[in-house]
């Protein structure tokens, strides 16, 4: 069973940065993707970014590219979300989430993911 801890979120003023981490423990060799959600107050859970854990792609929602920068260290387990030039909307609650499943053009949907963290606030004024 993946376990999944973010940290890192915080109150910045706009236009500021925040760096994320989320660290997996006991994540297997058959893990494909890790994301990261957000969910603001009365709306949906949407996608912000995602990467496969071999390889190079990464993905990206079009409110946050060009912004935001999604990572990982396989060796230390940790996904990383790099957000710069935060604007208010970026404000919610932020969630990595992990999948074992291979069907990329999926990353966007969280019933994609198999495994979940308790999230971390992010608050931009």
């Amino acid at each position: 069973h993946v376990q999944l801890v973010e940290s890192g979120g915080g109150s910045v003023q706009t236009g500021g940065s925040l760096a994320l981490s989320c660290v997996a423990a006991k994540l297997t060799y058959s893990s494909n993707c890790m994301g990261w959600f957000r969910q603001a107050p009365g709306k949906e859970r949407e996608g912000v970014a995602a990467i496969l854990l071999r390889g190079d792609d990464t993905a990206y929602a079009d409110a946050v590219k060009g912004r935001f920068t999604i990572s990982r260290d396989n060796d230390k387990n940790t996904l990383y979300l790099q957000m710069n030039s935060l604007k208010p909307e970026d404000t919610a609650m932020y969630y990595c989430a992990a999948t074992s499943r291979r069907e990329w053009w999926r990353w966007h949907d969280s019933t994609w993911y198999d495994y979940w963290g308790q999230g971390t606030q992010v608050t931009v004024s």
